[in-house]
């Protein structure tokens, strides 16, 4: 049987050290709430010189290729931590563990890092089948967990006050539900969108993306929603194609994910449709935008969101300082730029507890207090209990392929957040 945390049930009293852990007993009384702030306010994994913190991440098998440089960002961004001294005089110490993308053994490490090792906080957790194997037990665990390689819904909040609704998760990475209300306000704000069609496709991802652009179009007046669903990986979607067609629609969203979202787009122009497209981004690579070039020319562009850019000077010269940081190797490669990001966003919150205590509940109050600027993109705002990762994205359009369009997607608007597209 799994050990249990324990939060409000035990009294601890260490004296000369900042360490508070608490392990057995019942965990159900830390999922309810957040530690107080009070004397139980509880903690583990932090000395006066040391903070620990871990995750686990595909770094080998299929997933290496993303994992292994994930990995090497954040531990090249604690580095440069540590070198200057770390934060507080604390030095940050990170735990890797290779789950291979399986969702036992990621859970394995989970039990393992919290229960055992006692860290601190979860910082990168990997990968959608491990995240979805363990979300709720860290939220029963109420450990903080900052960055997830992932969009699933599962770690969606408005207004999170336990950690049974998930208080201690601070997503940063697109969350589905979000982009896809984020699609919405660009159809509507920046293309005048009355009439939108959503093709989604029936699994997590586009099964999120469609809930998000729908919860935004019944919150605004005046705007129709026409959806058709279909199956994942299918190979015909010509039946929900025409159906969109038929409706004479504005605009439409692609929900779904790299397999699927170019068969659905290419069925689009094969029955001559006309209407400009938005997609997801992860849709916004090479390989995407050379499914479907020649077949849209001509007939409706179509656009994506992403969210990392590096077309402002601040920007710029955190581009430059990871790049003096990472090997050579990842210099461009945007999982080792994640990675990056999610050091920083750890970091970020012990940089105002500098000269405060550091628990748990402070720790994520300060993660709270105010937003945190993304070092390759715009700010997020956990305010409120919002646990709804990132808030402003760009968009780019397929493209010939250029010098100044290597991946075959052009930019077209700036990060934007979702308030500023529906003024």
């Amino acid at each position: 049987m799994k050990k249990k945390l324990l939060v409000l049930s035990l009294i601890v009293a260490l004296v000369g050290t900042s360490l508070l852990s608490a392990c057995g007993g019942d965990k159900s009384s830390d999922s309810d709430t957040p530690a107080d702030g009070g004397e139980t306010a509880y903690v583990q994994g932090i000395t006066d010189d040391e903070v620990i913190i871990a995750n686990s991440a595909a770094t080998s098998g299929a997933y290496a290729p993303v994992g292994v440089p994930f990995v090497a960002g954040i531990n090249a961004y604690i580095d440069m931590v540590n070198e200057n001294g770390g934060i507080d005089g604390r030095k940050i110490t990170f735990k890797h563990t290779d789950d291979e993308f399986d969702p036992a053994k990621g859970a394995a490490a989970l039990t393992e890092y919290v229960e055992d090792e006692k860290v601190f906080a979860i910082v990168g957790h990997f990968g959608t089948p491990v995240v979805a194997a363990t979300i709720n037990a860290l939220k029963d665990y109420g450990i903080p967990s900052v960055y997830f390689a992932t969009g699933i819904g599962q770690l969606y909040a408005t207004d999170a006050k336990t950690n049974a609704d998930g208080y201690n998760i601070f997503p940063v990475q697109p969350i589905y539900n979000t982009e896809g209300k984020i699609m919405v306000a660009y159809a509507t704000g920046k293309f005048a969108a009355k009439k939108i069609g959503i093709i989604y496709t029936n699994d997590d991802a586009g099964m999120d993306l469609e809930k998000g652009a729908k919860e935004q179009i019944e919150s605004m007046t005046g705007i129709e929603l026409v959806e058709e669903q279909v199956a994942a990986g299918a190979a015909d979607v010509s039946a929900a194609v025409t159906s969109i067609k038929n409706a004479n629609v504005d605009y439409i969203i692609v929900a779904s994910i790299q397999a699927t979202m170019p068969t659905i787009v290419k069925e689009l122009a094969a029955q001559s449709v006309n209407k400009d497209c938005i997609t997801t981004y992860v849709n916004v690579s090479d390989a995407m935008s050379s499914a479907v070039r020649d077949d849209i020319k001509g007939k409706f562009d179509l656009y994506g969101l992403g969210w990392v850019a590096y077309d402002t000077p601040e920007a710029q010269e955190a581009l430059a300082t990871y790049q003096s940081r990472i090997d050579k190797e990842y210099a461009s490669n945007p999982y080792a730029q994640t990675g990056w990001i999610a050091g920083h966003f750890f970091a970020e919150g012990l940089r105002r507890l500098e000269g405060k205590e550091v628990t748990w509940e402070s720790y994520m109050k300060a993660l709270e207090d105010g937003t945190i600027q993304n070092p390759f993109g715009g700010q997020i705002d956990f305010s409120n209990g919002q646990r709804i990762g990132t808030q402003e994205m760009n968009l780019s359009k397929v493209t010939d392929v250029s010098d100044a369009a290597p991946f075959g997607w052009e930019a077209v608007i700036p990060l934007t957040s979702m308030n500023d597209l529906l003024k």
